[in-house]
């Protein structure tokens, strides 16, 4: 709606995971490293926590499109599921039919899969994001399922993406075994209040294609930190509502007010109905 007031080519604060709006802090590039390491060299689990909102998927989805063709990967979104449920949903991901519905059928299917990758020269990966939803038990059939493994390599490389309850799981003792495959974890944190400002200032570059200058007032971003507490999902919702304010009030910059507007808005759940600029400002000055 309001894109073109400000000289935007999309919105700069969806909550989308498009991997070009990824914002590269400390915590970022550890955490690819880590994981482009893990998969490349074959080391068969991988887990990557942390709290909600602060940008595990999109993580995710600027990794998967980091790499080459030799590696196949299949991407399972919603964890809440059974092990045969998440099986069969990665072999979809993948491209492949199991000749039979049960899991001999699609345990036969993947490891006939995965040798002819071997074969090739190529690697399987298989992310599983939400996964604090996992229960032990399905847990414990994919460590058997990083059996599939050469005697000098993994044939599958398997990612674990959820919120530290997941961690918690995964260091229990009924899980030893498979905590004991798992060449640590990495875990990615909020922002600090210092890179809230940077953060917005990407995603208004990105969005503009360069052409877009400081929208946030000092002050404004000093707001979204303090109440965000730096997580990106929080800074995004805040700045989305905070820019529709500024233009319903034919303001180029965000200033205090409107963020402290937005926060009042969102705190209440109320979504101000898109009738028209005058509407909405009318009702922005009561």
């Amino acid at each position: 709606m309001y894109e073109a007031f400000y000289g935007f080519k999309e919105p700069p604060f969806n909550l989308t995971p498009d991997p070009k709006f990824l914002f590269m802090t400390r915590d970022q590039r550890e955490a690819l490293a880590y994981l482009t390491y893990g998969i490349q060299e074959r080391k068969g689990f991988l887990v990557l926590s942390g709290e909600v909102g602060v940008g595990k998927t999109l993580l995710v989805r600027a990794l998967l499109d980091s790499l080459d063709e030799s590696i196949e990967s299949a991407l399972v979104m919603n964890a809440m599921l059974t092990f045969n449920q998440l099986l069969r949903m990665a072999l979809v991901d993948f491209g492949l039919r199991s000749t039979g519905r049960d899991k001999v059928d699609m345990l036969l299917t993947l490891q006939r899969f995965l040798l002819e990758l071997q074969e090739d020269g190529r690697n399987a990966l298989i992310v599983v994001d939400e996964a604090q939803n996992i229960s032990p038990a399905s847990l414990e059939e994919f460590r058997l399922l990083s059996n599939l493994e050469t005697s000098t390599r993994k044939l599958l490389q398997i990612v674990l993406v959820g919120q530290p309850e997941l961690t918690d799981t995964l260091n229990s003792h009924r899980l030893r075994q498979l905590r004991q495959r798992i060449p640590g974890m990495c875990e990615l944190h909020a922002l600090a209040p210092e890179g809230v400002g940077e953060y917005i200032q990407h995603r208004v570059r990105v969005a503009s294609e360069g052409m877009v200058g400081q929208v946030f007032h000092e002050e404004a971003i000093r707001e979204v930190a303090q109440c965000s507490k730096g997580v990106p999902r929080v800074i995004n919702l805040l700045c989305d509502r905070a820019l529709l304010i500024s233009y319903v009030l034919d303001r180029r910059q965000v200033d205090a007010g409107s963020v402290r507007k937005a926060i009042a808005e969102i705190e209440r759940g109320f979504e101000p109905a898109r009738r028209g600029k005058e509407a909405l400002a009318m009702e922005s000055r009561v």
